[in-house]
């Protein structure tokens, strides 16, 4: 019997693994092609080595968590072409808006995608910390990561763009919708 239920813990941690790793994985590529969005049209700006720095732990995260898709045989979302395309014209949309407009899609992404993290951490430390040790370290200083770069997005005048509060809504709902969406299809 003992043979049984830890099986069933090994396929329902596995299971949880695939969940996070796949979730992770699209909101990294969400993030990465908002980024290229961004530095296509403000590359060339004065916060153009900044967009780059962001969009370099960006494009770390989700080397990350491509390989921990092949290591756990996680399948993409079928809507990956297209968050591909939803969130290069986010980013460029908001780059387009000038540099205030680019930080403030930041800030409302980057402070979802924390939020989406630190749900993550709950689930898997309440669930057993031990056996999910390795993802929860990534997940914790990719979170970090993510802070950083929101508090970057207020540090250069997000809260300055017209319509702050209006933009920084829309973009969250669409990151909460991509991630159930991404999470079910």
């Amino acid at each position: 019997m003992a043979t049984g239920a830890s099986t069933e813990i090994d396929r329902r941690s596995k299971q949880r693994t695939c969940l996070e790793v796949h979730t992770a994985f699209i909101r990294g590529v969400g993030a990465n092609r908002i980024y290229a969005g961004q530095m296509a049209v403000l590359g060339r700006s004065s916060v153009g080595p900044i967009i780059q720095q962001m969009w370099n732990q960006e494009k770390d995260h989700l080397k990350k968590f491509s390989e921990l898709m092949v290591a756990y045989r996680v399948r993409p979302t079928v809507l990956l072409p297209f968050w591909n395309v939803a969130g290069f014209v986010l980013g460029a949309g908001s780059a387009l808006l000038g540099k205030k407009g680019a930080m403030a899609c930041t800030v409302a992404v980057e402070e979802s995608i924390s939020e989406h993290y630190n749900n993550q951490i709950r689930t898997l430390v309440e669930e057993d910390p031990e056996i999910y040790k390795e993802l929860l370290q990534v997940i914790k200083q990719f979170r970090d990561d993510e802070r950083e770069h929101h508090d970057i997005g207020i540090e250069h005048d997000a809260e300055a763009t017209p319509a702050y509060s209006v933009l920084k809504t829309a973009i969250q709902l669409g990151c909460k919708a991509a991630i159930f969406l991404s999470e079910r299809i």
